[in-house]
């Protein structure tokens, strides 16, 4: 019986760039009508401007100066931020194609920043920059699959690990991950509510 459901697991192992057409293609579609970006990026091209917001995410931060990880080849993803790494150069470099990505919601965008920054952790950890599963596959396990190789590296190293969701529904899942909200914001200019959450190594 275990052998059997662990030849149904996902296979979930680290990026490749065979995989990246893919994974934009999921990160893409999976945000596309998400609140959060829905609110911080123009409405006008709006699949588009995500496309490229997640592939920027992806390439230049997430697989430069993080950890990522696919499964369903490709059809989930989540990419992380880890301690130890200064991606400030890259950020700083991308700030105006970021703020054209914005376009006419830029002031929103910074909005939703400067309310959500208070609640960030100071200390070192992992964060989830973006996690996506194509709408195709979901509820078939690939979601909490795709992030258990990030939460487990962050415990092995004794780190705890924080993510941002802008979706009810969300911190539902997250919390059967080991969650636990640490702050529930309602952001300025009619946004989300957005929560921020902390898993703390055990």
């Amino acid at each position: 019986m275990n052998t059997a459901q662990n030849q149904n697991a996902p296979v979930v192992r680290p990026i490749t760039d065979a995989d990246i057409p893919t994974a934009v293609d999921t990160l893409a579609r999976a945000f596309a009508d998400y609140p959060y970006t829905r609110h911080v990026i123009a409405a006008d091209d709006h699949e588009e401007r995500i496309r490229r917001f997640q592939e920027l995410c992806l390439t230049r931060i997430g697989m430069v100066y993080g950890r990522v990880w696919v499964a369903g080849e490709g059809r989930a993803v989540a990419v992380w931020a880890i301690p130890g790494q200064d991606p400030s150069p890259v950020f700083a470099e991308l700030g105006p194609i970021l703020g054209e990505l914005s376009g006419d919601r830029a002031a929103a965008s910074a909005a939703a920043e400067a309310a959500i920054t208070p609640y960030r952790p100071q200390e070192p950890g992992w964060f989830l920059e973006t996690v996506g599963t194509a709408p195709e596959t979901q509820r078939q396990g690939l979601g909490s699959a795709v992030l258990i190789p990030g939460i487990q590296e962050a415990e092995r190293a004794g780190y705890p690990v924080f993510l941002e969701t802008s979706s009810e529904a969300n911190v539902q899942f997250y919390e059967r991950l080991g969650f636990k909200a640490t702050a529930d914001v309602q952001l300025p200019d009619n946004g989300p509510r957005t929560w921020c959450m902390r898993r703390d190594p055990r």
